[in-house]
């Protein structure tokens, strides 16, 4: 392709943050400078929440902080070398969650955010501002700029009775283990996406999906209307990477969540989940680890050409190497 290739990517969490690494390494290995105009991220805004006042975005400041080499990769989320003396201090005053840190640096991040919302940007705008602190080498864009923050229904201990409570509830103070019912963004069915979201798969040379969580991640960006169709129209060849290496989930608690949804811990079960594009689903082709190359047959017989290949994520380098994998496959 003599041309710079429109890369897109569909992203969310740690995977998600990753895999953009990998595939701006990857664009920069083929001596694509400026890989700002080449990639696009669409990210997962299910997760975000207000909180003591202020409005948090944590799968897009995972993503940033990644990007821009300021993340804590120890812990996986937030800002490195980070302090937290006000959220002792929030504590203190009684507000906030006990359960959930903010850091001093990432409540920066988040003041910013909630100040340029109250002089009435949007989301997109906001994010807009943000990418011109660091250089990202890429473009965001939130999967939509209404308020569509996960719900999550669990059952009571009793077994029977159920609550509803923020995924950031659920994931952070329970840790996943309250059986979850369902997951809900409520709203979503009338949001839009954001601006430049659909005029970026429909232009996209490769649309990679990230190995992200597809229940809570992937999940609530395929559920804004018309981006689920959008990927369906786009000329391009759509790309999905396994997050279940060897029958098991990375990281996190994707396993329940699939669990919840009726889909099996399997590299072959998410790829039907997701659905060939030629059966009205989302993916041509599926990435899957050696070690569930055994699986391989079973992701062919869905319509969706299955390519095995090494998925961990080790490192930049291993991280690139996947990217450049995906790429190859798409044809870019």
């Amino acid at each position: 392709m003599s041309r710079t290739p429109r890369i897109v990517v569909l992203a969310g969490g740690v995977g998600g943050s990753r895999f953009a690494l990998g595939v701006r390494g990857a664009l920069h290995a083929r001596g694509i400078d400026n890989t700002a105009e080449s990639l696009t991220v669409v990210v997962n805004t299910g997760d975000d929440l207000w909180l003591s006042g202020v409005r948090l975005q944590p799968d897009i400041d995972s993503i940033v902080y990644a990007l821009a080499g300021v993340n804590d990769t120890a812990r996986g989320w937030g800002r490195e070398g980070d302090s937290e003396r006000v959220n002792a201090e929030l504590q203190a005053w009684g507000t906030g969650w006990p359960w959930f840190t903010l850091g001093d640096l990432d409540l920066g991040t988040h003041l910013a955010r909630t100040d340029w919302l109250r002089e009435g940007l949007t989301p997109t705008d906001v994010l807009e501002r943000m990418q011109r602190r660091w250089p990202l080498g890429a473009r965001l864009l939130p999967m939509t700029d209404a308020e569509v923050d996960t719900i999550v229904t669990v059952r009571a201990e009793d077994g029977a009775l159920t609550r509803r409570m923020h995924f950031q509830e659920w994931w952070t103070r329970h840790r996943a283990t309250l059986e979850p019912v369902r997951f809900d963004n409520p709203g979503i069915e009338v949001a839009t996406p954001a601006p430049g979201v659909i005029a970026a798969i429909e232009d996209a040379d490769a649309v990679l999906i990230a190995p992200s969580n597809p229940v809570v991640s992937i999940g609530p960006i395929l559920a804004v209307p018309g981006i689920r169709d959008a990927l369906r129209q786009t000329a391009a060849p759509v790309v999905g990477v396994s997050p279940i290496i060897g029958g098991r989930v990375v990281r996190g608690m994707a396993d329940v969540c699939l669990a919840a949804i009726g889909v099996e811990t399997s590299a072959a079960a998410v790829a039907e989940h997701y659905g060939a594009r030629a059966a009205g689903g989302v993916l041509d082709t599926w990435l899957v680890g050696e070690e569930d190359a055994a699986v391989a047959p079973d992701v062919e017989g869905l319509g969706i050409r299955s390519v095995v290949t090494p998925l961990w994520m080790t490192d930049a380098e291993t991280s690139a190497s996947l990217a450049e994998r995906a790429l190859s496959t798409a044809g870019v």
